[in-house]
């Protein structure tokens, strides 16, 4: 056991917070171990009818995974077993996605990275208007995992790809109406709630009590603009359509992707591809395919480097450009791990 993420029964509850309020509640090895084996015990527990996920402080739900302590360990000169962590992450999402009980995700604050993992795959995800979500991965030379084959290809008019390449932000509203979130309500309410939640009969019906429908938000009134150009096959096109636009969003959008990882973006668009036609297994023994294959190069340590270490926000991408990345090359990322696909 690991204060660092806390169990507890509360009337026919189980009620999970994530507690590294100082590290934004990233996930540690030890948490994903400890809440995989939690939630193993509550699904064959009659006793508990629901589970709720949260996360400590107002700051975030979970800002990720705790990819420092990965970053560290092959500075070292670890070479072997870095792909532990997130095999063991992935199999949580899959075992979330398949929990036989309803599964309550409380967000409030920042969740991106790893927290959407243990949030978004829930049958229930209600999030505050301080929630702030975000997939920013190719912005550290990383690929939106965690289940993000499954459900970014998922959403609606191509915000999902989107998302992936730009490591773009939703609020409350956006993440409402993209289906992110089954319920939006005010972190006021939240105490309540988590009160309510010990004793109630019918989730479905205590969700729509606090919940509310938020004002539309400035990402999804780009829907038919993001549709239009994000629906192309190809990075090139992408692109290319966006700097057809005459407009400010899509001029923002394309300057913010290339400032990603080239080979990220690439990756990222032939996941959303590939994610389109895979079931949610499927999805995650190909993300773990992908990461095994990262972590034998050279953006993602520079990525963490330049954001998270150093925080000079300068990496230096290889290659750097967009047009360089080589197309044989990225297939690699797509193939067998020498150690063998994920089993779940």
């Amino acid at each position: 056991m690991t204060d660092e993420i806390l169990f507890e029964k509360r009337g026919h509850a189980g009620f999970i917070l994530l507690n590294r309020p100082k590290a934004l509640n990233a996930l540690s090895h030890g948490m994903v171990k400890a809440m995989a084996a939690q939630l193993s015990l509550w699904a064959s527990d009659d006793s508990i009818r629901h589970v709720v996920v949260s996360g400590a402080g107002e700051k975030a739900f979970c800002a990720g995974g705790d990819i420092r302590a990965i970053y560290e360990a092959r500075r070292a000169g670890q070479t072997e077993g870095l792909s532990d962590f997130f095999r063991d992450e992935y199999r949580l999402n899959a075992q979330i996605k398949a929990f036989p009980k309803p599964y309550i995700a409380v967000i409030d604050g920042i969740v991106m990275g790893g927290g959407v993992g243990v949030s978004v795959h829930g049958s229930h995800r209600i999030g505050t208007e301080h929630m702030l979500f975000s997939m920013p991965e190719t912005g550290i030379g990383f690929f939106p995992d965690v289940g993000g084959t499954y459900f970014l290809p998922r959403l609606p008019n191509a915000v999902g790809t989107y998302l992936a390449m730009s490591a773009g932000r939703m609020g409350q509203a956006d993440a409402y109406e993209a289906g992110i979130l089954t319920h939006a309500t005010a972190r006021d309410r939240i105490g309540d709630l988590m009160v309510s939640l010990e004793r109630a009969e019918d989730v479905d019906a205590l969700l729509a009590s606090v919940s509310m429908v938020p004002e539309r938000g400035a990402v999804m009134a780009q829907a038919d603009l993001i549709d239009r150009v994000f629906s192309k096959e190809t990075v090139s096109g992408i692109m290319a359509a966006l700097d057809a636009q005459d407009d400010a969003f899509a001029a923002e959008t394309a300057k913010t992707i290339r400032g990603k990882s080239p080979t990220s973006v690439h990756i990222a668009l032939e996941q959303m591809r590939r994610g389109r036609t895979l079931d949610f297994n499927g999805c995650m023994r190909l993300e773990f395919r992908i990461v095994s294959e990262i972590l034998k190069g050279h953006d993602f340590f520079e990525g963490v480097r330049a954001v998270l270490i150093d925080k000079d926000h300068s990496p230096k991408w290889r290659p750097d450009h967009l047009d360089q990345v080589d197309s044989l090359a990225l297939q690699a990322y797509f193939g067998m791990p020498n150690g063998g696909d994920l089993t779940l």
